[in-house]
């Protein structure tokens, strides 16, 4: 028993999101509105901490200003123009899930996004 939680822990430590995830992102607006759309995070993992770019394509990314992964959570921080846009995700294998808030400029938003590593 001792062996599999050992085996387990070091295959959680050698998690790494460095590549590119892409996949759906869902949003809320302060009015209710919902908008599905496509997200496309490219991502450089060195330690526990993440840099890279979040956006909806390749085409049009944001910096990440502050990236943590610890166990299987990741957080992400990210700016659009005067939006600030906050990440809390669950790494699981192959995928990230989970949710989005941005708030700025008199605006506010929530989403869910569920992204896959590519190939």
């Amino acid at each position: 028993m001792l062996i599999l939680a050992a085996l387990w822990a070091a295959t959680a430590a050698a998690a790494d999101v460095t590549g590119k995830w892409s996949g759906t992102f869902k949003a809320t607006n302060q009015d209710g509105q919902t908008q599905d759309g496509t997200a496309v995070l490219i991502l450089k993992q060195t330690g526990s901490d993440i840099t890279g770019s979040i956006g909806p394509d390749e085409g049009e990314q944001h910096a990440v200003t502050k990236g943590k992964i610890e166990g299987d959570k990741i957080t992400l921080e990210c700016a659009d123009g005067g939006l600030v846009i906050k990440l809390d995700l669950v790494l699981a294998g192959d995928r990230i899930a989970g949710d989005v808030s941005a708030t700025g400029e008199g605006r506010s938003m929530k989403a869910k996004i569920d992204v896959a590593k590519a190939k």
